[in-house]
């Protein structure tokens, strides 16, 4: 086996650019890689705890590192994912992502972000940092990241992620924040679909779409072109009931202030969710433009997808991965060790042999060399 990281992922991050110099580079970078992305899979989440599992595992890591001057101090690791080239080592992410999976097409890619809560350090004028994900639900894979500027937001940031991934034939969904006439054209560029949702902040959109399907409900949908589903569920002592009408009608154009601004726009859609518990029953309307030009059965499964970014990702990233207590604060640091993270759940998620939960596949990684080996290989 070549010295690094083991299977594919050494040739994506080889070429990263080390700019440190003499004294500083008494450690290989792939060596300081391999480590790190191998102490998060198996439970550590900072530096500290990277050097611990590096000096546990140092002579099986021989096996495969050159490690000229043993496991590198967790101040060497702060300092070289304090400097390392964050853009880079995003690019070198995604072409690992690339090369490993084969998005489906017409699957849903829900774009959100997260803040890592802790990582501001008010002393020197940082605040925490943002980082918007591209996850793909069915492939159950962070497909790419970039962290929104200081001074910006995730409405600039998103159409800058979009356009460094394949998206071709896949459904990009967002909240309302991502419901911006830049992000719909960049999906269509792409040559994807979109389903951007709506809310009061939106202005005459969203109240011209709400009143257009007051009105269409108030006659029936008589001769409106759309279509219709709902699904029922009950877990857990609580019953929910999801209705989703979808408008294709052409003449909905009309009535939409501002439609020649949002490229591809072909329906209108609203989910209706209405929740029945012991302590009574709650109802939420939401609105929807999208470019798809399909069954509300469809729209509506694509919807619910879109929230598997918080159950999938962030949640996990949080619970299993303590991402909210990180205290990682230095320069380009947390941005990298976000990084660190989105591969090393990727591994984690991509693996089915074991019917385990993240944190418990860490656990199993840490004990077990082989089958940290195998998340690397597959």
């Amino acid at each position: 086996m070549s010295k690094g990281i083991p299977g594919n992922l050494h040739e994506h991050f080889q070429g990263l650019e080390d700019k440190r110099r003499g004294a500083g580079k008494r450690h290989k970078l792939i060596d300081i890689l391999t480590i790190a992305i191998s102490g998060i899979i198996c439970g550590a989440d900072d530096w500290s705890g990277i050097e611990a599992y590096g000096q546990a595992k140092e002579e099986w890591l021989k096996g495969f590192l050159e490690l000229p001057h043993g496991i590198p101090s967790h101040d060497t690791f702060g300092r070289v994912f304090s400097w390392l080239d964050p853009k880079a080592f995003e690019a070198s992410f995604l072409s690992w992502v690339q090369e490993v999976m084969e998005i489906t097409k017409g699957q849903v890619i829900a774009v959100d972000g997260k803040t890592v809560r802790r990582s501001h350090d008010h002393a020197n004028g940082q605040e925490a940092i943002h980082i918007v994900s591209a996850w793909a639900q069915k492939n159950r894979l962070v497909l790419g990241q970039v962290k929104v500027d200081e001074k910006s937001n995730e409405i600039t940031a998103i159409p800058g992620l979009l356009r460094v991934l394949d998206i071709t034939g896949c459904i990009i969904t967002t909240d309302a924040m991502g419901c911006q006439q830049e992000i719909a054209a960049t999906v269509i560029e792409k040559g994807g679909d979109y389903i951007l949702a709506l809310k009061e902040n939106q202005g005459h959109l969203y109240e011209d779409v709400r009143e257009l399907f007051a009105g269409a409900i108030e006659v029936s949908f008589f001769d409106v072109e759309h279509t219709y589903a709902e699904t029922a569920n009950k877990n857990h002592g609580r019953i929910e009931v999801r209705e989703c009408w979808a408008i294709t009608d052409p003449d909905f154009t009309h009535y939409l202030r501002g439609f020649e601004n949002w490229k591809g726009l072909r329906s209108l859609v609203k989910v209706s969710c209405q929740r029945q518990t012991s302590t009574g029953t709650s109802q939420d309307d939401r609105y929807f433009i999208s470019s798809l030009k399909t069954p509300a059965r469809q729209m509506l499964q694509a919807v619910r997808g879109h929230w598997s970014i918080e159950n999938s990702l962030h949640w996990v990233l949080d619970i299993a991965f303590r991402e909210d207590e990180s205290r990682v604060r230095k320069d380009h640091a947390p941005e990298n060790l976000s990084v660190l993270r989105h591969i090393a759940l990727n591994l984690l998620k991509q693996d089915l042999s074991k019917k385990l939960g993240i944190k418990n596949k860490r656990l199993v990684a840490a004990w077990n060399n082989d089958y940290l080996i195998h998340l690397f290989t597959g």
